[in-house]
């Protein structure tokens, strides 16, 4: 019995079947990061707010869906909401659940880096006589965003991979594909080795984007301001 195929895997290193799915993961992954960057935002400036409803609602949220797995999350979105008269399609459904995960980690993220700020600095603003819309957009989210990069850039990573998991509602990313192709030709260790590749690639390149992002936003701090002194 022959275990491995060689020409098997060269076939399919390059199949324009398996890049398509690539590129399927790349833009879920853009639009549930931007989407749950955004809501994600939102329920931390909720949790901050002062006010008890909201940051009781934005909590609850985060319980919701941090205390759940995504899988789950997936499939009441995709199979059981419809019981109730609400229907997606396989793409809004994996969105959504994707975005609405991630929301619940980014505000984490997001509050972190807002409380890292001295709070010294925001009363020192109000005294210049900036307003708290000012003094959030000019003093504190520049100051939060060098310190949000990080764990921001970690997220990425790491929905890249989540992603997958959506082939369990039949889109058709590349896990989704990677999976037909092997029921076509049951080349199984061949197609999951090069759905690997694919995946060590994807996290690679982000992972040099994620560096250029950390030196462009860390100027003036850490090493580079103490080599300057």
């Amino acid at each position: 019995m022959q275990v491995w195929s060689w020409q098997g895997f060269f076939d399919y290193l390059l199949n324009p079947f398996l890049l398509e799915g690539a590129l399927t993961t790349l833009w879920l992954t853009a639009a549930s990061l931007a989407v749950g960057l955004v809501l994600g935002v939102a329920l931390a400036l909720m949790r901050l707010s002062g006010n008890r409803g909201l940051a009781g609602l934005a909590a609850f949220y985060c319980w919701i869906f941090r205390g759940t797995p995504l899988l789950v999350q997936l499939l009441i979105i995709y199979t059981g909401l419809p019981l109730f008269g609400v229907r997606f399609s396989v793409v809004q459904a994996a969105l959504l659940g994707l975005s609405l995960n991630e929301a619940a980690y980014l505000s984490e993220t997001v509050r972190a880096g807002i409380l890292s700020v001295a709070k010294g600095q925001r009363e020192a603003a109000l005294a210049l006589g900036l307003r708290r819309a000012q003094v959030f957009r000019l003093v504190v989210w520049p100051q939060a965003l060098r310190i949000i990069i990080p764990p921001l850039g970690n997220s990425v990573n790491g929905l890249l991979k989540t992603t997958s998991v959506a082939s369990v509602i039949s889109m058709e990313e590349l896990l989704r594909r990677t999976q037909i192709l092997i029921q076509e030709r049951f080349l199984v260790l061949e197609l999951f080795v090069v759905a690997a590749i694919y995946y060590l690639l994807m996290t690679s390149a982000w992972d040099l984007v994620q560096r250029r992002l950390e030196r462009r936003y860390g100027r003036g701090y850490g090493t580079e301001a103490a080599d300057r002194r």
